[in-house]
């Protein structure tokens, strides 16, 4: 039997106004004397929509932020401006408006970027994240969660780190990993007490409760819940307060106390239609649906299910459409009626092959590896400077007291030495700032970059790209230890540099455990065609040559999809910090698509490449006939 776990968005989204909120009046106040500065004005108008209308008035809201919009942009305030789409953004997410904001917080992520406003990045992505996982992007979503957890350490925001930790949790939890999940609210729940703020706390312990309740706890995940709730009421949050009941009479059904677990469900029901929240409606129609099945009603059962899915439907949340699916699967089956049990079944596991199937679980995989990397790389990056810096210290001491003993010529002499050995000094940094820069650009990108302070990006008509993946990495993903995973893929990925380095190739990029690389550019030349086929049958045979290690050892191995494409691609630098020379372009999708629709162990080229290829003595081909490659024939 399935339940819903609702979580409470409108907690977990950051509103960007100041931390300290004083009554409303107060801020209508502040917000009405016109003798006060205007970026304080629009400040406090942020935080009386915020407080006292998003989450209880929506209509009035929207209208507040429009005047704030409004307000902001005729004395060009681009921080109210940010405010007030940020406003709006969350008005849609709460509605289910989904698609429209993202666009509002895409919007709102330019402006902050544009003003270099790092507190009002992290938050926005953060939101971004919760939207994604809203239409089942978990990857995306854990993307965005990553960058904003990283971004809110390094600002030391700890509303911002709670924030980002209890998002965290929720993609843990959806993945399975409990034990990561609660460790993740726990920590966020830390930092969360020491913090005046309602709204936040009571997401978080909805979290915990959450977590609790899919661990099958539902002492403590009633503890956590009947705690939220009475922080909701306190408040007077009635779209909190409903989301608490569901919650409650999820753990009351699991406990097998339907006449409670329907009291809470029905009262729920009654106050989302009364406040318009139709994603509660839809998630109340189902448990009220499983409910009156339990209790021997499946007809009634039916008939609340499909008022949860007609909802859902309307909604486009396909998490939804899922439960409701579901819920008609098990009432029809209870009902006798096979023909509609099928056919709500069939439905249930398409939309949730939708959810959770084995790419997302892959990229998901990829994401946590490469978080993880990075923050331990930023780890021992940070160690080194503070230990060159007492270094540094420690030799500006010793050459003080030495100098003290000297004078005249030992004096002159010593500035001498110093003076060569900063220029030795200055020009070992400079070539090693040349080498890290020509280990992460091509050298005709790299000079014109130091030339010009930036490069511009070029059309090659004629580049062939090589794209690599690895067929069961995500199960041994399950099997070895991180680091042990991390290993096996340096030691392919190195030989791979080394093989696009004989055969004059421009490594891209790698993606957890795909690899790509091109012949061609930045400089044109006639051989890149055949200097990538070489490539790629060295790189199929050092792969092959570690599987037979592996098998030989009763360990697990890798097996690689090679494919091939040529074609016209826009080559440039992005970024602008850890920037990074791409390509883009048909050409680069079809050569991912000659990839994913090739065989294991072999190199799939495109008809393209093979008009290229096809006269070079020592290949051998075998025709495929044409293959669909998601929407292109090759």
């Amino acid at each position: 039997m399935r339940n819903f776990l609702f979580s409470i968005l409108s907690s977990v989204l950051l509103s960007g106004a100041l931390s300290a909120q004083p009554g409303l009046d107060s801020l209508l106040g502040v917000w009405q004397d016109r003798s006060m500065s205007d970026s304080v004005r629009a400040r406090a108008f942020e935080s009386y929509i915020w407080k006292g209308h998003l989450f209880t008035n929506r209509d009035t809201a929207l209208v507040l932020a429009d005047e704030l919009m409004a307000f902001s942009k005729e004395r060009d305030l681009l921080d109210g401006q940010m405010s007030a789409l940020n406003i709006q953004a969350v008005a849609s997410a709460i509605s289910e408006d989904l698609p429209k904001a993202l666009e509002l917080n895409e919007r709102v992520l330019a402006l902050a970027r544009q003003a270099g406003d790092r507190e009002r990045i992290a938050g926005t992505l953060g939101n971004m994240g919760i939207i994604y996982r809203k239409q089942g992007d978990l990857p995306r979503a854990l993307d965005h969660y990553q960058q904003s957890l990283a971004m809110n350490e390094e600002l030391n925001d700890q509303r911002g780190v709670a924030t980002a930790l209890t998002n965290l949790a929720v993609i843990h939890r959806d993945m399975g990993d409990m034990d990561k999940a609660l460790a993740d609210n726990l920590r966020s729940l830390a930092i969360v007490e020491e913090l005046d703020d309602p709204r936040l706390l009571a997401g978080v312990l909805s979290s915990i409760g959450n977590v609790y309740f899919k661990m099958q706890d539902y002492t403590h995940a009633l503890e956590y819940h009947e705690r939220c709730l009475g922080i909701y009421e306190r408040t007077g949050d009635q779209r909190g307060i409903s989301i608490s009941l569901v919650n409650i009479g999820n753990v009351h059904y699991e406990r097998g106390e339907l006449d409670q677990a329907l009291d809470h469900q029905q009262r729920a029901l009654e106050l989302q239609q009364r406040i318009g929240d139709r994603l509660g409606i839809t998630k109340s129609y189902n448990q009220i649906g499983r409910i009156r099945l339990a209790q021997g009603d499946p007809r009634q059962a039916i008939i609340d299910c499909h008022k949860g899915l007609e909802v859902a439907e309307e909604l486009g949340s396909i998490n939804d459409r899922a439960h409701n699916c579901d819920c008609l699967y098990e009432a029809y089956k209870a009902a006798g009626d096979a023909r509609n049990a099928l056919s709500y079944h069939e439905q249930r596991e398409q939309l949730s092959d939708s959810l959770f199937n084995e790419e997302n679980t892959k990229k998901i995989t990829q994401l946590q590896m490469q978080y993880e990397f990075d923050k331990k790389e930023a780890a021992t990056r940070a160690e080194q400077e503070k230990k060159d810096a007492l270094a540094a210290e420690e030799l500006r001491r010793q050459k003080v007291v030495r100098n003290g003993f000297m004078g005249g010529f030992v004096l002159v002499a010593l500035f001498a030495g110093v003076f060569l050995t900063q220029r030795n000094r200055i020009g070992k940094e400079k070539k090693r700032s040349e080498e890290l820069l020509l280990n992460i650009l091509p050298e005709e990108v790299a000079e014109e970059l130091k030339d010009k302070g930036e490069a511009e990006a070029k059309l090659i008509d004629q580049v062939t790209v090589l794209f690599t993946d690895f067929k069961g990495f995500t199960a041994m993903s399950e099997t070895l230890s991180p680091k042990e995973l991390v290993k096996d893929l340096h030691e392919c990925f190195s030989a791979f540099d080394h093989i696009c380095q004989e055969h004059g190739l421009e490594k891209i990029k790698t993606i957890g455990d795909a690899y790509m690389a091109a012949g061609g550019l930045p400089t044109p030349n006639t051989t890149h065609a055949m200097d990538v086929i070489q490539a790629a049958l060295e790189m199929r045979d050092f792969i092959a040559e570690g599987k037979a290690r592996k098998l030989a050892a009763g360990l697990p191995y890798f097996e690689v999809r090679i494919g091939v494409h040529t074609g016209p691609v826009v080559a440039g630098i992005v970024g602008v910090k850890k920037f990074q020379y791409d390509i883009w372009g048909d050409t680069v999708n079809t050569a991912s698509r000659m990839e994913s629709s090739g065989d294991v162990g072999q190199v799939n080229i495109s008809e393209a490449t093979y008009a290229l290829v096809k006269d070079q003595a020592g290949l051998a081909f075998t025709p495929r006939g044409k293959v669909q490659a998601k929407e292109r024939e090759s």
